[in-house]
């Protein structure tokens, strides 16, 4: 494992957002859900795809907070321009549980 220093930690905006809109997106090669996602006034509302349509339904998603990448420069995915990374951890099986609080906090506070 390669380590880093401090300074390169601090260069990532690990921020949480919650998820306000979520679609199915068809086109990608593995199945995910187009999300939007709020980190609040200081960021605003972010577009992201996610491959986690394994342990989660739209309805479950919808009002969630996640822990996301938000300084990234945007990737094209398919038709759409994925502007966050949300974030998760792989299960044995491969499906993604997702990083989140554990209790609610405000939109756009930065992991510490």
């Amino acid at each position: 494992m390669e380590t880093i220093n401090w300074a390169d930690f601090e260069k990532v905006e690990l921020r949480i957002g919650t998820i306000i809109e979520v679609e199915d997106f068809p086109e990608a090669r593995i199945p995910a859900f187009k999300l939007k996602v709020d980190f609040g006034d200081e960021i605003g509302i972010k577009k992201s795809s996610a491959q986690i349509t394994d342990l989660y339904s739209k309805a479950d998603l919808l009002g969630r907070q996640v822990l996301a990448v938000v300084n990234f420069p945007p990737k094209q995915i398919g038709p759409m321009r994925s502007e966050c990374l949300v974030t998760g951890f792989h299960r044995q099986d491969g499906a993604v549980v997702l990083a989140r609080p554990e209790s609610d906090v405000p939109n756009g506070a930065r992991l510490a």
